[in-house]
C-alpha cells in the first residue's frame, strides 16, 4: 500500500513588534529579525506574510520591503502567496503596498 505525503504545513510570517500574530508559524519583531526571517526562507514558498510599518523607536519595515524590492529586480523574487499589510500608519502602510505591488507581490491591507 502506498503511503500518502503529509501535507505541508502552510508557512505564515509575521514581522511586528508588538502584535502576538497567534496565526504565524514564526514571528520577527524587528526589521533586522525580519530580514533574516525571511533569509531563512529564502528558496521556499511563503504563505503569508505580515507586516507591521512601525516596528519601535526608529525602525520600520523598510529594510525588510528593500530586501523584497531587490530581490524582485534581480529577477529572483521571493514566493510569497500573499503580503498582508496590517499598520496603524496609513502613509506608511501605503507606502508598503505601493512599493511591493510594483514588483508584482500580491498585497492586500489588512485591519486588526
Amino acid at each position: 500500500m502506498k503511503e500518502e505525503s503529509p501535507v505541508p504545513s502552510p508557512v505564515v510570517l509575521g514581522i511586528d513588534d508588538l502584535r502576538p500574530l497567534p496565526w504565524t508559524t514564526r514571528i520577527a519583531r524587528s526589521s533586522g529579525e525580519g530580514v533574516e526571517l525571511l533569509q531563512e526562507h529564502r528558496d521556499s514558498l511563503i504563505d503569508e506574510l505580515w507586516l507591521d510599518h512601525d516596528l519601535g523607536g526608529d525602525d520600520s519595515i523598510m529594510p525588510v520591503v528593500t530586501l523584497l524590492e531587490e530581490a524582485a529586480f534581480n529577477g529572483r523574487p521571493f514566493r510569497i502567496g500573499t503580503v498582508y499589510v496590517h499598520s496603524a500608519n496609513p502613509i506608511g502602510a501605503e507606502t508598503v503596498v505601493r512599493s511591493l505591488t510594483r514588483w508584482n507581490y500580491q498585497v492586500r491591507r489588512a485591519t486588526l
